[in-house]
């Protein structure tokens, strides 16, 4: 199992020195998001800052000196702008993104579709059809910078977003057609309280529809939250939510794993969940061949 950490869910400290508490807790790969690790890496002057050989170099020897995999290099920037001009500064820094990622051997660049308060949009409207266009219309450039780079940009869809679940995903890749644009399932951020007694049923939807399409899993648990629009997310093993499907998936495409909602003293108890549920999972499943294999005549 490939399984890492936030980096800036780590220890603070330096790159390098968060990697290696990465490392020590047992994770084998990590996301990436500059502008929490880096000090002074402003997302504004990223397009700037990131042209830099020397940092690139910096940051692709660091993950390679730890035996680590840059899983993913956040991007999370409003990728849905009725603001020309501001659309256009932020265009480029996923473009710079997207190089950067590429650079340092980054498997993905990650990013979200705004909610309905980044756009002014009441709970209908972001849910529209046109909605899902302007996100669509927006994102065409990246993902040719995407295809020009050798890159790829995961798209994660969160309940109250403009990509909110399975099927807008499979709306939004089918109309951009490009095999550098791929999913980030989160499962628990397709869910709200209304629906998360259904959340078994709605992560083997999320499998069946964007399970060949999905390049990373962000791992982690849920419990409910009485008068909000969604549970509280919290690290994984501490809910109530099913990892089986999600295990399932890694294995057949031998896809990484990031946590979220961890701190530096409940990381590698989450890592060690995951792996428990994985392995009780796994002997289930042997069990079950054995039970239906032929049986040979002595």
């Amino acid at each position: 199992m490939n399984i890492g950490i936030r980096l800036h869910d780590t220890a603070p400290g330096t790159l390098e020195e968060r990697l290696d508490a990465a490392s020590a807790q047992g994770f084998r790969c990590a996301h990436l998001a500059l502008s929490k690790v880096l000090p002074g890496f402003g997302m504004d002057d990223a397009p700037e800052l990131l042209r830099s050989e020397a940092l690139a170099d910096r940051v692709r020897t660091a993950f390679a000196r730890r035996g680590m995999q840059c899983a993913v290099l956040g991007c999370y920037l409003r990728l849905a702008n009725m603001d020309g001009e501001a659309l256009r500064r932020t265009q480029d820094v996923y473009r710079a993104h997207l190089a950067f990622a590429r650079a340092i051997g980054a498997g993905v660049v990650g990013t979200e579709t705004p909610p309905a308060a980044a756009l002014g949009m009441t709970a209908a409207e972001i849910q529209s059809d046109e909605a899902l266009e302007l996100f669509i219309r927006c994102a065409r450039p990246v993902v040719r910078a995407a295809e020009e780079a050798g890159a790829v940009l995961g798209v994660e869809p969160v309940c109250n977003h403009i990509v909110s679940g399975p099927e807008r995903a499979e709306r939004m890749l089918d109309a951009l057609g490009s095999g550098n644009v791929r999913i980030i399932l989160d499962a628990v951020n397709l869910l709200t309280n209304a629906t998360a007694d259904g959340a078994e049923r709605i992560v083997e939807e999320a499998v069946r529809r964007l399970g060949d399409r999905v390049c990373v899993l962000h791992m982690k648990d849920f419990v409910d939250a009485p008068g909000e629009l969604r549970p509280r997310a919290v690290a994984c093993g501490e809910g109530r939510m099913r990892f089986e499907p999600l295990l399932r998936l890694a294995r057949r495409r031998e896809l990484p794993m990031t946590l979220e909602n961890t701190a530096p003293e409940n990381a590698a108890a989450a890592r060690r969940y995951l792996e428990r549920v994985d392995a009780e999972d796994r002997r289930r499943e042997a069990e079950a061949r054995a039970r239906t294999a032929p049986r040979k005549d002595g």
